[in-house]
């Protein structure tokens, strides 16, 4: 196996660096954040760190670098209140990689790429349209990252737009059937597919598949 110490991922050549460490700790969720301005230019871009934060109220969060360069999707948000999130499909990987494009403010990647919006129930952020998993967020706080300068922004959920043949009956939702992709680093995407689907784990007894095998 190769090894690298902390000192040799320190001398590695920056991108070098970021190649690997944003692809060794595994797949990460795919997903377009998508806002509006104050000024009505709507924004969309790709993120690899959105996470469940809880169920209860429904939160989730995501991760921004350092903001020592504009941040569409920070400063809209913090403005407007409202964000959207919306997993990107196989067939929409090009364009949603497209996002990370540093264009100016007053252009909306929505024009710059076939990614179409779409509004839903008075909500005031657009949705990806033909995106399968739609998440409209509030944004309510973020806290800084003292380590390194990036901030952990929390959304709570307030609506949730699935296909109906995704979401099992206790609410479970199959995302290989859904076709979303999962990135790898920061430029690699994949399509998942299901191995199994356990019960939950009880202590001394053995694991049981929720899965009906032919």
């Amino acid at each position: 196996m190769s090894h690298f110490t902390l000192k040799e991922l320190l001398e590695l050549p920056s991108r070098n660096r970021a190649n690997l460490m944003n692809s060794c700790t595994g797949y990460k969720s795919c997903n377009l954040l998508a806002t509006k301005s104050k000024n009505g230019v709507t924004n969309v871009a790709i993120f690899n760190s959105i996470i469940h934060i809880g169920s209860n109220p429904p939160m989730l969060g995501f991760i921004l670098r350092p903001t020592t360069v504009p941040r569409g999707t920070y400063k809209n948000s913090k403005e407007s209140g409202f964000f959207t999130v919306n997993q990107v499909h196989k067939n929409m990987i090009a364009d949603a990689h497209h996002t990370a494009a540093k264009y100016p403010e007053n252009i909306s990647e929505f024009d710059k790429t076939n990614l179409e919006p779409i509004y839903l129930d008075n909500f005031d952020a657009p949705y990806v349209k033909d995106s399968p998993v739609q998440i409209g967020c509030r944004y309510v706080n973020e806290y800084l990252i003292k380590e390194n300068d990036t901030i952990l922004v929390i959304g709570a959920i307030e609506h949730v737009y699935l296909k109906k043949e995704i979401v099992h009956q206790d609410g479970w939702v199959q995302l290989d059937k859904a076709e979303t992709v999962s990135c790898i680093g920061l430029d690699g995407y994949a399509l998942p597919s299901l191995l199994d689907r356990f019960q939950y784990a009880k202590p001394d007894e053995e694991t049981q598949s929720l899965i009906k095998k032919s």
